[in-house]
């Protein structure tokens, strides 16, 4: 399945709108982690775990994406977005877009 941010798939044309869909994951995170993130961000540098969990829930939200489009019969979703959110301590991924039918 084609996932774009583009408003639409060169070489195709959209033949059928499905509808939005959207993903969502919401990943925690632990107090180990949480504690080395906070030494990296004092001292300088990027937080690895913070970058991997962040990576885990950005498939997450696009795998749920594509398994809705999916099974509304779609070929392809365009014009996704992704949102990122700190809520709780818990890091919250979303993806939103058009399933469509490429033609």
């Amino acid at each position: 399945m084609i996932v774009t941010t583009t408003p639409s798939v060169e070489g195709y044309q959209i033949a059928e709108y499905k509808g939005i869909v959207t993903g969502e994951a919401i990943m925690g995170a632990n107090v180990f982690r949480d504690v080395f993130a906070q030494i990296t961000d004092i001292i300088g540098g990027r937080s690895g775990a913070y970058e991997a969990k962040l990576g885990e829930a950005r498939e997450t939200a696009l795998n749920e994406l594509q398994e809705r489009a999916r099974a509304l019969g779609a070929t392809a979703v365009v014009g996704v977005d992704l949102d990122y959110e700190v809520i709780n301590n818990m890091l919250m991924v979303s993806a939103s877009g058009t399933a469509v039918v490429l033609g």
